[in-house]
């Protein structure tokens, strides 16, 4: 018989995380993997007193993985039709999911229990093949300490993030030399991110960036990614990142920068019987 409990400590989850990781058909979006999956909910599944898989749901309601082993008893088809269904009172509520299309068993069962299906994000990863030069190359200067303040006001200022979550962020950014940025005439024009992964996925970087809302349109996010692809490629690791489907300022620049989008990341609300 199986029984959900509620968990906290996800280091009991790493050798199943590690076996999620090895299904997967493509690199996973790093933000969603690391930044919010590990704040969401997490639910072990369990048979005779060991943890055969596991769920996890954000404070949405909305489902961002799924895994079950396959030396597990129970039919992971029954299970996962048994907690979008809302019959369990451990997990509450599931409205829907997020799922990639690199996750293959997941996204087939969400797609069993859909109503509505819509593409969230793209996924990206660097073409392997040489980078066209550019004459307008920008260098990028590695994030210091003090530089914290000043990047932290930019973000801010930037995208609206939350100040106490961005200065933490970047403090561990900075501390991990992950962090770059790009100035002129004394100001901050642009930030880039080349984030690894310490546990899963840990050929690939993570890419991100912000650049200036009066600078935009400008070249500056495309050089900023080549940057960034650079040193990527240079440590062998395989640059990927993500941007929202809407974002088509956004997915511009990520094409020019040599990174092609061959997965989605897709939101899927589910049909209640």
């Amino acid at each position: 018989m199986l029984e959900i409990q509620k968990i906290t400590d996800l280091s009991a989850l790493a050798t199943l995380k590690q076996q999620y990781f090895s299904r997967t058909s493509a690199p996973l979006d790093g933000m969603w993997q690391f930044g919010f999956i590990p704040i969401a909910e997490h639910f072990a599944f369990v048979e005779k007193q060991h943890i055969v898989g596991y769920c996890c749901v954000n404070e949405e309601s909305y489902m961002l993985q799924f895994y079950l082993s396959p030396t597990a008893k129970t039919n992971a088809k029954d299970l996962f039709t048994l907690i979008v269904q809302q019959n369990s009172s451990e997990i509450g509520p599931v409205e829907g999911a997020f799922v990639s299309t690199a996750e293959p068993a997941y996204l087939s069962l969400c797609l069993d229990n859909s109503s509505s299906v819509s593409v969230n994000s793209f996924m990206y990863q660097h073409a392997k093949h040489a980078a066209k030069s550019s004459d307008d190359a920008i260098e990028l200067q590695l994030a210091t300490k003090m530089m914290h303040k000043s990047l932290v006001d930019f973000a801010v200022e930037t995208i609206g993030a939350p100040t106490q979550w961005l200065s933490d962020y970047y403090g561990n950014l900075i501390s991990r030399k992950e962090l770059w940025y790009y100035q002129k005439d004394q100001q901050v024009l642009a930030t880039g991110e080349c984030r690894t992964n310490d546990q899963y996925q840990t050929n690939t970087a993570d890419l991100g960036m912000i650049v200036a809302k009066a600078y935009r349109g400008k070249g500056i996010a495309r050089e900023v990614l080549k940057f960034l692809v650079s040193i990527s490629t240079q440590k062998g690791l395989l640059p990927i990142c993500s941007t929202e489907s809407t974002n088509i300022a956004a997915q511009k620049a990520i094409a020019k920068a040599d990174l092609v989008s061959n997965h989605r990341i897709i939101k899927v609300d589910f049909e209640v019987i």
